[in-house]
């Protein structure tokens, strides 16, 4: 058992075919001995027997002081799953030197890319235009365009300035418009390093046509915008809920598209699957995504390849380059819901 090098992989919901092509995973394989565990989580009492011998985890494995202890060999955590769960003692791995690390940037890209694409149909009402068309119902030239506005040049806002809110704001130059961030875990200095103007949430709501949020849920902001940041929002102006439906006051966004006053694009929700039966499907000026912005076959693939890469790093005794890597101070206030399908 001495010489044994115990790579655990237990990366539930993903599996190894859906975030690593063939060569990644011929590289994961170089790493040690795998011990792989795809239909359900590593049980418990193999956990435990294989620790002393782990010398990487890809996963969400629980990782509570009393199992990092035992785990003398350990130099890495990497969640591909995407975000940080409550489920490992994060100072204790500071001071051990084990690395908690997650691939989550993989997903930023795409994510920001359907973004835009969503607040362009939200400004030029391009799919209630198309269902029109198909009913009968449709009006030419500046009759079609009564409800609508153009997006290039106007003032847009974001709320989360990290990985997402920063692939977003690079997408978004060529539109010239000016951008507002409300990121109360940065300092002003990078965002306006990003040629943007550091506000609050209030300036975002009532100076933006068009609000993004890519917050992460925190034990601090669940809930953080509801009906007052609604209500101060220009009228017929675009919300795109793109992270985590924890952060928005749920029903106060519905009455505020129900009402007439915004219109909004998500790409979560509260419970998913969404039922079949939720009303939500049929509220007219609400744009319906199912969590399917950011799964893109390229992104799932990236996920594994920078895993991989880092993984690699680590082994060599440097530190990762690709990855996020969990810094208890924040980590430990991350408040999102496990992700249940890929």
């Amino acid at each position: 058992m001495t010489g044994r090098n115990i790579v655990l992989v237990d990366p539930l919901p993903r599996t190894l075919d859906l975030i690593m092509e063939p060569d990644v995973r011929a590289r994961l394989e170089k790493l040690g001995e795998l011990v792989i565990s795809e239909d359900r989580q590593i049980p418990a009492e193999q956990v435990d027997a294989l620790l002393p011998d782990t010398v990487l985890i890809f996963g969400q494995t629980d990782m509570p002081k009393e199992r990092l202890e035992r785990a003398r060999k350990l130099k890495a955590i990497i969640n591909v799953e995407s975000n940080f769960l409550p489920n490992i003692d994060y100072q204790a791995c500071v001071e051990r030197g084990i690395w908690v690390i997650t691939p989550a940037s993989a997903f930023s890209s795409p994510v920001a890319e359907a973004s835009i694409g969503m607040a362009l149909d939200l400004a030029r009402g391009i799919t209630i235009a198309d269902r029109q068309f198909r009913n009968g119902t449709e009006e030419y030239g500046l009759a079609g365009n009564a409800d609508t506005f153009r997006y290039a040049g106007a003032p847009i806002g974001i709320i989360g300035f990290g990985d997402l809110g920063r692939e977003l704001r690079e997408l978004t130059r060529p539109f010239k418009n000016e951008v507002r961030v409300y990121d109360p875990w940065l300092p002003e200095e990078i965002i306006e390093r990003l040629d943007c103007i550091p506000s609050t949430l209030d300036e975002v709501f009532s100076k933006s046509r068009v609000v993004y949020v890519f917050a992460s849920v925190t034990s601090e902001n669940q809930g953080f915008i509801g009906k007052r940041q609604f209500d101060v929002m220009q009228p017929g102006s675009a919300f795109l809920l793109m992270s985590r439906a924890a952060v928005v006051d749920f029903p106060a966004m519905l009455n505020a598209v129900k009402s007439g006053h915004v219109r909004a694009a998500t790409d979560v929700f509260p419970d998913e699957p969404v039922a079949a039966d939720d009303p939500v499907r049929s509220i007219p000026g609400l744009l319906l995504s199912a969590h399917r912005t950011g799964g893109t076959r390229d992104a799932f693939y990236k996920l594994g390849s920078m895993a991989v890469a880092d993984a690699e790093l680590i082994m060599k005794g440097l530190p990762p380059q690709l990855c996020r890597r969990a810094d208890p101070a924040t980590a430990n206030r991350l408040r999102s819901k496990p992700v249940s399908v890929s």
